[in-house]
């Protein structure tokens, strides 16, 4: 069985089930999108940006990329990844392999020649091992790397429930309300100091953290939190404030 799911075969067909699934919650769900006035800008101007959601909030977030745009994936090498990959090219979205542990320079290779070429850069900061909703460092350095905006975005819906997983997947349900949030743009000057690449690292995970919750408490869900760091101490004492 074993062999059997990690044959290509399998995986392709887990992925092409997989965008069906995602069709059949889009097709069947009432959707509101807020805030998204300034990437529809930015997608009829042609102008590239990255767009950024968490990993346990990656279902339905393909249906956020219409109209033709080129939108580039950065997707991590292991099995999961793969059939994530198959998945979203039903959608029409291409991916870029790597992580922040394996195959890291030439994925970031990669999404610098892609915004170059006027396209979307899409990157999970807490991908593929998290910890859950706490940004890695790679997001604000491409950001100012190449001095595009970073635009947060997450979705939620009210016939969804989420998994015990690392993440906190959203499972989304057919039949469903559901909201897709995008943030304000967070511009990331450019020939940062470490300080400063912490400082955008950051703010970007604060707006993340805020869209992801805000949709949750839109579809009637308590807001998931993000995991503790290890060592710090005052974790607990944020959350109930």
């Amino acid at each position: 069985m074993k062999k059997l799911l990690k044959s290509d075969g399998m995986k392709a067909f887990i992925g092409w089930v997989a965008a069906g699934y995602i069709w059949l919650v889009y097709r069947t769900s009432k959707w509101q999108v807020i805030n998204g006035e300034y990437p529809d800008q930015l997608v009829r101007e042609k102008k590239p940006f990255i767009m950024s959601f968490w990993h346990g909030r990656i279902l339905m977030m393909p249906t956020c990329v219409k109209g033709g745009v080129k939108a580039h994936v950065m997707i991590s090498r292991h099995g999961d990844g793969e059939i994530i990959s198959r998945a979203i090219q039903h959608w029409g979205l291409k991916s870029v392999r790597g992580s922040s542990s394996k195959g890291a320079l030439g994925a970031v290779k990669d999404i610098l020649k892609i915004i170059r070429k006027n396209e979307v850069a899409v990157i999970t900061p807490d991908g593929p091992r998290g910890p859950r909703m706490r940004a890695q460092d790679g997001i604000a350095r491409i950001a100012s790397m190449t001095g595009v905006p970073v635009l947060p975005s997450a979705f939620s819906t009210t016939r969804g429930r989420r998994l015990g997983s690392w993440d906190s997947f959203m499972f989304a349900k057919p039949f469903s309300r559901g909201v897709i949030i995008w943030g304000d743009p967070i511009h990331v000057p450019k020939k940062l100091d470490e300080a400063g690449l912490e400082e955008a690292k950051l703010e970007i995970e604060s707006s993340l953290n805020f869209v992801t919750q805000e949709a949750d408490r839109l579809c009637g869900h308590d807001p998931v939190q993000p995991a503790d760091i290890p060592g710090d101490a005052d974790a607990a004492r944020r959350r109930e404030a």
